[in-house]
């Protein structure tokens, strides 16, 4: 894994797949803050609570005039079915799966060793510049108060 991408950086612009099947791209944010909030894989404790906590505060987010949304490396099926079983209704949810880790890679959180991202936080401002980005440990819930307060 390189280091994750740092603040003043260029964030990669992606088109991803949600759990909808819909088509998601970072520069159809341009002049909104955007969160993208990494969790290493579906279905696992943490990044079920990880993405919880994300839609209990939606809300806040949109107050603060950022765009959530929650990446892994699982596939658009399995994100889908996942979506629907945690009733995340607001957070898109985006599958970073084919090829795999593709965006991952350019944020500098894929872990080549465990096939998948790393958990991470990464707030992107209007322009697509990174304003602020931390790497968890993997068992590790982020604060969600700890992102808004970067806001």
């Amino acid at each position: 894994m390189k280091d994750i991408i740092k603040t003043g950086e260029k964030a990669p612009d992606f088109i991803l797949h949600d759990q909808s099947g819909a088509e998601i791209s970072l520069s159809s944010f341009k002049g909104k803050k955007v969160l993208l909030s990494w969790h290493p894989l579906a279905w696992t404790a943490v990044c079920t609570d990880q993405m919880r906590s994300l839609e209990r505060n939606f809300t806040r987010f949109e107050e603060k005039k950022t765009a959530v949304l929650g990446l892994s490396i699982d596939s658009q099926p399995s994100k889908s079915v996942w979506a629907r079983a945690l009733s995340l209704n607001k957070v898109k949810i985006l599958a970073d799966f084919h090829p795999l880790g593709e965006v991952a890679r350019a944020y500098g959180i894929f872990n080549e060793e465990l096939g998948s991202s790393e958990r991470a936080n990464i707030l992107i401002d209007e322009d697509g510049n990174v304003i602020w980005s931390k790497h968890y440990e993997r068992h590790t819930l982020p604060d969600v108060e700890e992102v808004l307060h970067q806001l």
